[in-house]
């Protein structure tokens, strides 16, 4: 046990560290999320109009904007598994007398931290975009980025343990991320799609994720303005078997996946010399 959270502290801090000594991913990372933001926002708000009474098409999309930093962040996590094997660091890391579970929990830690902090400070946008703010919000959003980001570092690393470039990794990974975005119910409600898509995008990991931070974000608002979320959940809350799914219930399921991402990631790493 000892060497596990030793693992965990050496390969998580190094993440950290990587991350403040490269700025320029600080930066990068906000691009496609303000891109999808500034271009969708744009270009359908005023054709879509309001997504449920008080809540227009920006204010309903600008919380899985959140989630997407999140996962753009969490995901490439695997990135640096595979810099680290090309180089050699993580033949090292792996002979050294570190638990292998601890490595795999360091590099979801590291990366979890950095899309927390980063899914945080996209907050800034929030008084611009009409949502409001709240110290009890920004409480209850850090766990819930926490859970996420560490679910989908999760998914990130149990792909690059099985990759040995980086251009094989870009490659899966992008194959990966933009349906999990897509059919996350970022730009649309999942309830209100064809049955097929309502399906994928209810096995979707992401989709619950999403639908937390939204009631995070506007559950308070539909309800002030006399939409409980029973009327308004074609649009802020996911239902599952005729069942709107709850803040805490959504956590659950993205706990499990993370569990389960998390726990093959470890077994991949064992199975290796």
């Amino acid at each position: 046990m000892e060497d596990v959270f030793r693992g965990m502290w050496v390969v998580g801090y190094r993440e950290l560290l990587r991350f403040i000594q490269e700025r320029s991913r600080l930066f990068s990372s906000f691009a496609m999320p303000l891109l999808f933001l500034v271009i969708f926002g744009a270009g359908f708000n005023r054709i879509i109009g309001a997504m449920t009474p008080g809540v227009d098409f920006i204010q309903f999309m600008y919380p899985g904007i959140i989630a997407m930093t999140v996962l753009m962040n969490s995901v490439m996590s695997g990135l640096s598994v595979v810099w680290d094997r090309e180089f050699g660091f993580l033949k090292e890391i792996l002979v050294a007398p570190l638990g292998r579970s601890g490595i795999v929990l360091g590099k979801a830690a590291g990366s979890a931290a950095v899309a927390v902090v980063q899914g945080i400070i996209m907050l800034v946008l929030a008084p611009l975009l009409g949502v409001s703010l709240s110290p009890m919000l920004i409480i209850k959003l850090i766990p819930t980025l926490i859970i996420i980001s560490l679910s989908l570092s999760g998914l990130g690393v149990l792909i690059a343990s099985r990759m040995r470039s980086q251009q094989g990794f870009g490659i899966i990974i992008q194959l990966i991320i933009f349906p999990l975005i897509f059919l996350s119910g970022i730009f649309f409600p999942v309830n209100n799609v064809p049955t097929w898509m309502a399906i994928i995008s209810k096995i979707n990991p992401l989709t619950y994720g999403v639908d937390a931070i939204r009631q995070l974000f506007l559950g308070k608002e539909i309800a002030a303005m006399g939409g409980a979320m029973g009327q308004a959940g074609s649009a802020i809350g996911v239902t599952v078997l005729g069942h709107t799914m709850t803040i805490l219930e959504d956590m659950l399921i993205v706990a499990i996946f993370g569990i389960v991402m998390l726990s093959l990631a470890a077994w991949s790493f064992s199975k290796q010399e």
